[in-house]
């Protein structure tokens, strides 16, 4: 396994972005030298823009509006289910690599994932058109995007989500072109890759959005030392995550003793009124051994049909804490879990773009590249939802959180940095 630190990460960004700026001033000193790039945007012919809520993308396809600074994403004109990216500083230029990412449908966990992609690749001044498509899980639209993909000397493909990645693997290992999972869950768990300290020995590089199990349930044992009961939530559906977040979770609280509640929403589009049931019947459960449930806690899993219905997991939970395994589901308000354990969607795209610029750039094969991982964990804090309940949260745990919220529910600390507040 390739344990990638976040401060690593973070740390080859601001390198690269300080020697951008000195040979950004070495070209202008230098009025002879030719541009880096093509003909600037400003000297084509300027198209009418179109706010990015009302492209016909938007309802599978969304990014953070600042990734329009630096990137020109336009809607496939003939097919609504495709869209085309380009960095806006290649101006007229044609750019020297082409990217695929398949997207299996809508998630806000992508729309995060995406964001980070488009500036990592901006941050490494990667010459890539990127072009994203929405095959829907359907098998002739998803073949027909690769062979198009290998017919128009595509460089990579991206696979968005553990759905994209399963399928990928299935049709096209060993295939042509390299494949780099992103927003994906345990490849050795599911069978993907043959081990966490080796390549795949296939056209695939492997990211992980799971972290070791030892390791994630020591900082449980650490925020609850003597813990009775263990409630899993987690969506039936959800294959990947059933296999890698929930099941690894029962297994090893069972060895050690801990009760376990699994709780499975069968209906996604009926997951409010089953979780309703599930989460209230689990906090009477828990009370028989645990009357003051001071001992006890619910596990989020990534399941997106799930974790969005926090409120009403926090609502019939009272004051068992809820512990997710994604970090943006800690986030400001009161619509949070009270901490999170894993490592983030954002991290993880992180790790990706990374591999995949160093597939692009010739320094790494995908077939050599181990399963990355990104470590320490992502740990966040709500401490408004904390005291809420009545929970402690070890020092440790404080000192190590790289986000969080503080009593107004607030953000003070993002990214390992702490944020200044501003005097009135």
């Amino acid at each position: 396994m390739r344990m990638w630190s976040r401060s690593l990460l973070l740390a080859s960004t601001c390198a690269l972005a300080m020697l951008t700026a000195a040979q950004g001033q070495t070209r202008l000193a230098d009025n002879s030298t030719a541009p880096l790039r093509g003909p600037i945007l400003a000297q084509s012919e300027p198209a009418e823009r179109v706010v990015p809520e009302k492209q016909p993308y938007w309802s599978w396809f969304r990014y953070n509006s600042s990734v329009l600074a630096t990137w020109k994403i336009e809607a496939d004109p003939a097919d609504s289910n495709i869209v085309h990216a380009k960095p806006t500083r290649l101006g007229l230029a044609s750019p020297q690599r082409k990217v695929l990412v398949l997207y299996p449908r809508a998630s806000s966990a992508y729309d995060v994932s995406i964001t980070k992609i488009f500036n990592v690749f901006e941050d490494k001044l990667l010459d890539a058109e990127v072009t994203i498509a929405n095959f829907k899980l359907d098998d002739k639209l998803g073949q027909e995007q690769i062979a198009k993909a290998e017919a128009d000397g595509y460089d990579l493909i991206l696979t968005m989500g553990s759905e994209s990645t399963a399928w990928l693997w299935s049709k096209y290992k060993n295939g042509k072109l390299p494949v780099v999972s992103v927003c994906s869950k345990d490849p050795v768990v599911l069978g993907q890759s043959p081990g966490y300290d080796q390549g795949s020995g296939t056209n695939f590089a492997f990211t992980s959005l799971n972290m070791p199990m030892d390791v994630q349930m020591a900082y449980v044992n650490e925020l609850k030392p003597k813990l009775r009961n263990i409630a899993v939530l987690v969506d039936s559906k959800n294959l990947s995550a059933v296999e890698t977040q929930s099941k690894p979770v029962v297994e090893y609280a069972k060895k050690r003793g801990i009760r376990v509640l699994e709780l499975s929403v069968n209906d996604p589009a009926n997951a409010q009124t089953e979780l309703t049931k599930l989460v209230s019947a689990a906090t009477a459960q828990m009370q028989r051994n645990d009357p003051d449930l001071k001992n006890s806690l619910f596990w989020l899993t990534g399941s997106t049909s799930v974790f969005k219905e926090i409120d009403t997991i926090n609502k019939y939970a009272g004051p068992v804490p809820v512990v997710a395994v994604v970090p943006e589901i800690v986030r400001d308000g009161d619509s949070t879990a009270a901490m999170s354990i894993g490592i983030s969607f954002e991290s993880n795209a992180h790790l990706a773009a990374i591999y995949s610029v160093d597939i692009l750039n010739a320094r790494a094969k995908a077939s050599e590249l181990k399963v990355g991982v990104v470590s320490p964990p992502d740990i966040a804090i709500s401490f408004r939802k904390v005291r809420d309940i009545g929970m402690t949260v070890p020092l440790s745990m404080f000192e190590a959180a790289g986000t969080i919220y503080d009593y107004e529910g607030k953000a003070v600390r993002v990214d390992g940095a702490n944020l200044s507040k501003k005097s009135n």
